[in-house]
């Protein structure tokens, strides 16, 4: 088993920055690919970055491309995503996940997610 937690949630104005971490605990060994999710309310949750911790490629959505960036800590088991220049739709609930597989189809371990608010 994994255990996801993440912090670094709160309120910030739009044009602000935030960064989110994630740490990884239990048997991390395993972990292949870890990433970055959002749901706001009354929508569906989206993919927002992933990560590979075995090359350390990275993926992200179209709408955070060149304002989020996500990098990995592999010795400290964590990782990150700075987010720059927030916009207000950025406001959400953002879930930390990991995978077993280099690409995952549904990622299998979730962290309890870290509540981001953007205000205009």
């Amino acid at each position: 088993q994994v255990q996801l937690v993440e912090s670094g949630g709160g309120l910030v104005q739009a044009g602000g920055s935030l960064r989110l971490s994630c740490a990884a605990s239990g048997r991390t060994f395993s972990i292949y690919t870890m990433a970055w999710f959002r749901q706001a309310p009354g929508k569906e949750r989206e993919f927002v970055a992933a990560i590979s911790r075995r090359g350390g490629g990275t993926d992200s959505a179209d709408s955070v491309q060149g304002r989020f960036t996500i990098s990995s800590d592999n010795a400290k088991n964590t990782v990150y995503l700075q987010m720059n220049s927030l916009k207000p739709e950025d406001t959400a609930v953002y879930y930390c996940a990991a995978d077993r597989t280099a690409i995952p189809r549904n990622y299998i371990y979730w962290g309890q997610g870290t509540q981001v608010t953007v205000s205009s």
